[in-house]
C-alpha cells in the first residue's frame, strides 16, 4: 500500500514516540539534543522505487515501508530537494521528476501523516550536489552574484512557504548537501587548504583556482539562513560538513562560517569511512568543546551502525544519526533475492580502499556498460539489522 498508514501499524501506542514530541521544543539554546535522539534514514528513492514496482516485507508480509521503519526503531526521516530536477536528477527518468517540489510535498505529508520527525536538505542544485559536484541550478547559471544571492534567498523562502502552506514543513532545516567545500560553485566554492588524506579528493580540491571564497560562500549562506528563519520560524537549521572524520577540516571550516555570522543551529557530519580508528570520536568530542552552542549528528553512514550512533549518542548535544537510502544503498538493512540490496559494507579505514560515498565521481567511470539496474521487485527487511535497530531505540530510550 502506497497511501496513508494507520497509527495500530506504525505502533504508536504507549510505548511509541508521538509526532509532537519529536516536532518541538525548538533548539535548546546551548546546542543540547531538542527531542528524544533520532534514529533517522534518508529514504527519497523509496516513491522512485515504488513507483517502479518495489514492495516491502517485514517477516514475510508486505506492508508500507513506512510502518517497517516504525516497527526497527526509527523515529526520523530526511528527504533531499533539488531545484528542477527536470533539468538534472530526473532528466529522462519515468514517472518524475523525482525529488522536486511536488513530489517532495507528497511523501512529506505521508512521512508527517506517519508521526515521524522529517528533515528537509536543500541541494540548490538540479541534480545531485556533493563533495565533488556542486552545480549552479540551469536557470541560475548566469546570474551576477548579487542577483544570485537573492535568488537564494527566495528560492528558501518560497520552497519552505509551499511546504509549511500544504502541512509538509521539516521539523530540521538543512542548507546545502555536503558543502565542505562551498556551493554553486565557482562563485560559493571554498579552497581546501589541508589535505583529507583522500588522493582523489585532494586532487581536486588542493590549489583550486578561481574560486569565490569564504566570504561569498558565508554570503549565500546567510541569505539561506534569513529566509529559512523568516519562513520557518523555531525550527532548528543546520548545515553539512562531509568529513566528520577529519577535525582541523571542520574546525577551519567552522570557524570560517562562524568568523563570517552565518547562523545555524547544529551540523551534519558524514561518516563513512576514517584515516585512522577514533577519528569521528575526536571530531565529536573536539565538536562540543569547541562549540558548546551548537548540536551535531551523523547526517550519512551506512556501515558500523551501532557504533556510530553509540558515538553520537553519548554527547548531550548529539541529535542522531541518518542512515543513506538503507532500503539499496551500501550496506542495506533490506535484502533483494536474499542478498543485500546494496553493495555491501564499505572500508572503515582509507587505508584499506576509498569509499566512493567520500568522494563520488572522483574517479571516471568504468568504460565497460552495464545494463540498468531495476529497482523494482521485492525487499525485505534483514532481520538482523531490524532487530539491530530494534535494540539501539530501547537503549537510547526511543522506545519501551
Amino acid at each position: 500500500m502506497r497511501g496513508g498508514i494507520s497509527r495500530r501499524e506504525l505502533g504508536l501506542g504507549m510505548g511509541g514516540l508521538c509526532a509532537a514530541a519529536l516536532a518541538g521544543p525548538a533548539h535548546a539554546a546551548n546546542g543540547a539534543r531538542p527531542w528524544p535522539y533520532l534514529i533517522g534514514a534518508d529514504i527519497s528513492w523509496v516513491p522512485e522505487d515504488e513507483a517502479a514496482g518495489a514492495t516491502y516485507y517485514l517477516d514475510g508480509v508486505q506492508k508500507d515501508p513506512l510502518a517497517i521503519f516504525r516497527e526497527a526503531g526509527f523515529n526520523a526521516l530526511k528527504l533531499r530537494l533539488f531545484v528542477n530536477p527536470a533539468n538534472g536528477y530526473s532528466k529522462g527518468k519515468p514517472g518524475g521528476p523525482w525529488c522536486g517540489l511536488e513530489q517532495t510535498i507528497d511523501f512529506s505529508r505521508r512521512i508527517k501523516a506517519a508521526g515521524f520527525h522529517l528533515s528537509t536538505t536543500l541541494h540548490y542544485s538540479d541534480t545531485w550536489a556533493d563533495p565533488q559536484h556542486q552545480e549552479k541550478p540551469a536557470a541560475w547559471a548566469d546570474l551576477p552574484f548579487a542577483k544570485l544571492v537573492d535568488t537564494v534567498h527566495r528560492y528558501t523562502a518560497d520552497t519552505f512557504t509551499a511546504l509549511k502552506a500544504a502541512g509538509a514543513a521539516p521539523d530540521l532545516a538543512i542548507l546545502g548537501n555536503e558543502v565542505t567545500f562551498g556551493m554553486l560553485w565557482p562563485e560559493g566554492r571554498v579552497p581546501l587548504t589541508i589535505p583529507t588524506g583522500n588522493p582523489q579528493t585532494d586532487k581536486v580540491h588542493m590549489n583550486a583556482t578561481g574560486v569565490g571564497g569564504y566570504d561569498r560562500f558565508a554570503a549565500l549562506l546567510k541569505a539561506a539562513v534569513s529566509a529559512t528563519r523568516e519562513t520557518l520560524p523555531g525550527v532548528p537549521l543546520a548545515l553539512h560538513n562531509h568529513l566528520g572524520r577529519h577535525w582541523p577540516i571542520v574546525r577551519h571550516w567552522t570557524d570560517s562560517l562562524i568568523e563570517r555570522g552565518v547562523d545555524f543551529d547544529a551540523l551534519g557530519f558524514s561518516c563513512y569511512q576514517q584515516a585512522a580508528e577514533g577519528d569521528w570520536e575526536r571530531s565529536f568530542a573536539e565538536f562540543v568543546r569547541r562549540y558548546p552552542d551548537k548540536g551535531f549528528f551523523a547526517i550519512e553512514y551506512s556501515s558500523r551502525k551501532r557504533y556510530v550512533n553509540d558515538l553520537v549518542h553519548a554527547h548531550a548535544n548529539g541529535w542522531g544519526s541518518y542512515i543513506w537510502e538503507p532500503t539499496r544503498h551500501q550496506e542495506a538493512i533490506f535484502l533483494k533475492d536474499g542478498v543485500s540490496a546494496g553493495e555491501g559494507p564499505r572500508p572503515n579505514l582509507l587505508s584499506q580502499g576509498i569509499n566512493s560515498a567520500e568522494a563520488p565521481g572522483a574517479a571516471p567511470a568504468p568504460p565497460a556498460p552495464r545494463k540498468p539496474r531495476s529497482h523494482g521487485g521485492r525487499y525485505d527487511a534483514d532481520p538482523n539489522f531490524i532487530r539491530l535497530y530494534q535494540q539501539m531505540a530501547k537503549d537510547y530510550g526511543v522506545t519501551q
